[in-house]
């Protein structure tokens, strides 16, 4: 969105604010012998199957720098982006650390509610960070985020299933169709579960049909151009000819439930399910869970680029201990220990080079599928622009909806959201 300039003044004002009055109360920073105390407040937005292992190393912490005192705090995705923004506005209740999704960064430092990190303890060690994630940590020129985990999407296979049904494992929507139909006839287990009630699962069909959700770089919306209207075409046909099944609500527990259970042989998910699905009573023998690239369509094979970074709250009262610990959050220690413990993929290329890391299959396959992810628009409004994807996918897949039609009304909304986009 345009910013006039009494906005941008007005937002300067609230950052201003922000630094000069503070969030929690946790007074303290690096004392005369250079070490930090006081509290720092963190707010985790990892899932249920991760919370229990980031809870511990945020405890750990405190372990290393007895002076510090670690206010842990899980808070739920879904709700997080709006209550950060609620407490960060209002100057009251925002966490000293918070652990952001790679695409609120840009929008959360548009506000003024990050903190820069160049030149602080946050960032030591950002030579060894790959090029990717770091992507999504910058806006106008300086850094507001460390990357913590990066991901992308992958195909989630039950090896038993396809053997039975005597198919291989798809690379292409059209042989995904195929393969899947094969399955529910001679399994009776659905082939694929698709998620139509979360627009990130839209990317994949979009990039594999060759189109993007912008190009940044001319300021024009891509969307509507073709690519994305034969994205919902092909969605909708999996739907439709009975290979996937669908939920227009609940797709990440319904999905997973069913993969666990072995009443879906496939479904695109990400590494961050990984030791929810192993969870499962169909993967009690672990080799059983297949991992492959997403199918792709008529332009090949691609995923989106996600993952979580850490930021600093520009009006933390301590920020020496905040840089600290958000250093430590996302160091090659840390980094090792959670692709160990829950399989999520590191950010560091030194990282991958470890031998409990190499050992990790999961960890491994992802690695080249996150080299070549696609990034998203790291804009301060790239979150707002799911849910009109999200509107426009669920009224093909459920209500009956043209693709081409959707298409053009995703453009339409994005257009209104990008006042100076063509």
């Amino acid at each position: 969105m345009r910013r006039g300039i009494g906005a941008t003044a007005l937002i300067a004002g609230l950052a201003l604010a922000a630094t000069a009055c503070g969030g929690d109360d946790g007074g303290g920073g690096e004392g005369s012998d250079g070490e930090i105390s006081g509290t720092v407040t963190y707010w985790d937005t990892s899932n249920d199957a991760e919370k229990g292992t980031y809870k511990k190393i945020a405890e750990d912490f405190e372990k290393k720098h007895p002076k510090v005192d670690v206010k842990y705090v899980h808070v739920n995705f879904g709700d997080a982006n709006a209550k950060f923004k609620n407490a960060a506005g209002g100057n009251s209740g925002a966490p000293d650390v918070m652990r952001t999704e790679v695409a609120w960064v840009a929008d959360f430092a548009n506000l003024g509610y990050l903190a820069p990190l160049d030149g602080t303890a946050a960032l030591d060690g950002a030579d060894d960070f790959l090029k990717a994630p770091v992507g999504s940590t910058k806006f106008e020129g300086k850094t507001y985020a460390v990357p913590q985990v990066t991901d992308t999407l992958g195909l989630f296979y039950n090896k038993k299933l396809l053997k039975e049904a005597g198919v291989e494992v798809p690379k292409t929507f059209d042989e995904l169709k195929s393969a899947a139909r094969k399955i529910k006839k001679d399994t009776g287990a659905t082939g694929l579960y698709l998620r139509g009630d979360d627009p990130y699962w839209f990317l994949p069909y979009l990039y594999g049909e060759g189109g993007d959700l912008l190009d940044v770089k001319s300021k024009k919306v891509t969307v509507d151009d073709g690519p994305g209207a034969k994205a919902l075409a092909v969605m909708k046909d999996l739907v439709d000819s009975g290979a996937a099944s669908s939920d227009a609500n609940n797709g990440q527990e319904n999905g997973l439930k069913a993969f666990k259970d072995g009443d879906a042989a496939m479904i695109v998910d990400g590494p961050w399910d990984i030791a929810g699905a192993l969870e499962g009573k169909q993967f009690k023998d672990k080799g059983n869970l297949g991992v492959a690239p997403v199918p792709g369509g008529s332009a090949g094979q691609a995923a989106p680029q996600g993952g979580w970074n850490l930021s600093v709250y520009a009006g933390s009262k301590n920020l020496d201990a905040s840089y600290e610990f958000a250093k430590y959050m996302s160091s090659a220690a840390v980094q090792e220990r959670t692709a160990k413990e829950i399989s999520l993929l590191p950010t560091r290329a030194s990282v991958y080079e470890k031998p409990s890391v190499k050992e990790n299959e999961m960890v491994q396959f992802f690695k080249p599928a996150v080299d070549k992810a696609h990034q998203r628009p790291w804009i301060p409004e790239t979150n707002s622009l799911f849910e009109p994807v999200r509107v426009q996918m669920n009224a093909v897949l459920f209500g009956g909806t043209k693709p081409e039609d959707a298409a053009g009304k995703i453009g339409d909304e994005f257009r209104k959201l990008l006042k100076d986009y063509k």
